[in-house]
């Protein structure tokens, strides 16, 4: 005989919903067997004899008088949670993945892959996948950077993005730089277009027929942009184009333009051509520190939509093509907003230049 569990206290109302849930032709069988479980507990009977006579097991029946104790009729509705599976990769094991990921480098290689750190580990190489994917380690990618070590850095990226978010009231802002060398390639065969379910293709291989070197001046406020096309980059060119802006910017206003360090723009007869036109202020970005001015985004976009992927049999074809471009943008131009303080920015130089002194 089986010893009798303390009965399950169940209400008039419960029994009620309980006893209809059993008797609906409709109702799941798991559901059927909870509510039974809970009826028979109700009279007191011993836990081992509901499990033999409702054909389960012990552990079922405790669940399910755990539950209905605990959450009423609305415990038996759902099924009880299940523990994860148990993790078969041990910790130390994890870390040591990570450890050499991070700390070590294959024999004849630059960085490891998921494969040559399955060799290594004596793992399988969707673990390391695993593995990495949680730790957030990327070994195939990288990034760009250089440290600008200009002695007046500070001054230099604070004027520019004070520029850039506080601009001075009736004048404009531009920002000036050159795009050189753009090639005129000619692709040795024609492609074949864009179609569903394959893309545009084009050789590998090209045609050079010639470079062209564009100079040109984002207006900061509106987005709109003087460019012109001219087949060398020396300080002639450059005061070529200054002219061109004086001509284009209204007369008696104010005009900030931001340039990098390039010789070219510190030309000593440039520096006397702005020197004889006082509204002209140049605005100098720190030494590396190309991402600082703006017309660089705009010179992404060109090659993006524009250069990457044109074919162009000459220097006047390009540059027929980059005027184009240039005119539409202008029809609806779009500035770039820059956002970032120069606080922010000297919190991330320091950031990194504290990550470059440790062995990360």
């Amino acid at each position: 005989m089986w010893n009798p569990a303390s009965a399950l206290r169940v209400t008039a109302g419960q029994r009620a919903i309980l006893e209809q849930v059993i008797r609906a032709g409709s109702t799941p069988q798991k559901l059927v067997l909870r509510s039974r479980i809970v009826l028979h507990a109700a009279t007191g009977m011993a836990n081992n004899a509901i499990a033999e006579t409702l054909a389960t097991s012990r552990p079922t029946v405790l669940l399910w008088r755990e539950r209905f104790e605990r959450l009423g009729l609305a415990g038996l509705e759902k099924d009880a949670s299940r523990p994860g599976r148990r993790p078969k990769i041990a910790a130390a094991k994890t870390a040591q993945v990570i450890e050499a990921t991070l700390q070590t480098k294959p024999a004849a290689a630059t960085h490891w892959s998921v494969r040559t750190m399955a060799r290594a580990q004596g793992l399988s190489r969707m673990t390391i996948q695993r593995i990495w994917n949680r730790s957030q380690i990327k070994p195939h990618l990288s990034k760009t950077f250089k440290l600008s070590r200009d002695k007046h850095f500070v001054e230099k990226l604070t004027d520019v993005v004070g520029l850039y978010l506080h601009p001075p009231d009736k004048a404009v802002v531009l920002s000036v730089d050159e795009k050189s060398q753009i090639q005129a390639l000619d692709r040795t065969q024609p492609g074949l277009p864009l179609k569903k379910g394959r893309c545009g293709t084009m050789t590998h291989d090209y045609k050079r027929n010639g470079t062209t070197t564009l100079f040109s001046a984002l207006n900061v406020l509106d987005g709109r942009v003087i460019g012109q096309c001219m087949p060398q980059h020396r300080h002639q060119e450059f005061l070529k184009f200054l002219r061109l802006l004086d001509l284009r910017m209204p007369c008696g206003q104010s005009v900030h333009v931001i340039v990098d360090n390039y010789g070219t723009h510190k030309h000593p007869r440039v520096q006397r051509w702005v020197e004889k036109h006082p509204r002209f202020h140049f605005h100098f970005t720190p030494t590396s520190s190309s991402w600082l001015n703006l017309v660089e985004r705009w010179f992404r976009e060109l090659t993006d939509k524009r250069i990457r992927r044109g074919t162009f049999r000459s220097v006047p074809e390009l540059i027929a093509a980059i005027d184009r471009y240039i005119a539409e943008s202008n029809k609806s131009p779009k500035p770039f907003i820059w956002t970032a303080s120069a606080q922010s920015i000297l919190e991330k130089v320091r950031h990194c230049k504290e990550a470059l002194g440790t062995l990360h």
